[in-house]
């Protein structure tokens, strides 16, 4: 005799519903146990150090010029700057005096891209939801070109405008990050969430961290975090000095720099391709290594 099709279906979403209860339960028990902070990531970084940090700065500013870079030179500290190139004509000779210095020189485009949600953007025909991928890769190349000629370096680093990775919208909407990697040796995002684990980070999707208009205590919290779970924290800011919520203040910078370089710290402080560089390699020697 044959089992009602109504019977067969009660019997599934039994089985279903008690499968669902128990995976459920499981993941729900599993969240609230789990805690981020906890999980340690296993990395060696040179020298015995217990966490990497960079301070990076986006769009050429002048402030970062006159105020931001006086103070890495004073202590000895190297950031890196993501250029807009728009920003250029009247300091090359300055930016010039900071490669000199050590400082890198990172690709944050020609005319900055960024969400048409932005009214600057649509005033200026930068929507980036109206670039195609052959558009986008050639504002990269055009402007990893202008830097050259400007400055005499040809960028390595990338910073994504606004930390957005696609052009296009919709069902058309296409990352770039495939872009970026063709043309650099590693890129950053802005305002994530997470921070950098070594062992596993997308190099072309590295994380950057808010330190605009925020005081050391603030950031004392995000870098102890990746001391102790041996991660890397790369700082993300714009104006230094100034003020308003795209500023780095000046006494956080002192601050930050002073912390970094405090051997008891044990932190790799360095540019973003320096430490990018490392990353890749160990990476590269993780996927290589026989079981």
């Amino acid at each position: 005799m044959r089992t009602p099709i109504t019977n067969l279906i009660k019997k599934y979403h039994s089985k279903l519903f008690i499968g669902l209860f128990f995976s459920t339960t499981a993941l729900s028990s599993y969240a609230q146990n789990y805690n981020e902070d906890d999980y340690q990531v296993q990395f060696q970084w040179p020298e015995g150090k217990q966490s990497a940090l960079s301070i990076s700065f986006d769009d050429a500013r002048p402030s970062q010029l006159t105020n931001g870079i006086p103070i890495l030179d004073k202590y000895n500290a190297k950031a890196t700057f993501y250029v807009s190139t728009f920003a250029l004509p009247g300091y090359e000779d300055k930016w010039k005096t900071a490669i000199k210095n050590g400082h890198e020189i990172g690709n944050h485009t020609t005319r900055h891209p960024c969400s048409g949600n932005f009214a600057w953007t649509r005033l200026n025909d930068v929507e980036v939801e109206d670039f195609t991928i052959e558009e986008i890769r050639q504002e990269l190349t055009n402007s990893n070109k202008l830097i050259h000629e400007k400055l005499g370096v040809i960028p390595k680093t990338f910073a994504y405008p606004c930390g957005q990775t696609a052009v296009g919208k919709g069902v058309n909407a296409k990352s770039y990050v495939p872009v970026a990697a063709d043309i650099f040796s590693n890129s950053r995002l802005w305002l994530t969430e997470y921070l950098n684990d070594p062992s596993f980070v997308d190099i072309y999707q590295l994380a950057g961290s808010r330190m605009d208009d925020l005081p050391f205590s603030e950031l004392l919290p995000v870098i102890k975090q990746a001391q102790k779970q041996n991660r890397w924290v790369i700082f993300a800011g714009h104006d230094v000095g100034l003020s308003g919520q795209y500023s780095t203040r000046e006494k956080t910078l002192k601050a930050l720099i002073e912390y970094a370089q405090d051997p008891k710290n044990q932190i790799w402080f360095d540019t973003v391709s320096n430490i990018a560089d490392y990353v890749k390699v160990q990476q590269d020697t993780q996927t290589t290594s026989p079981e």
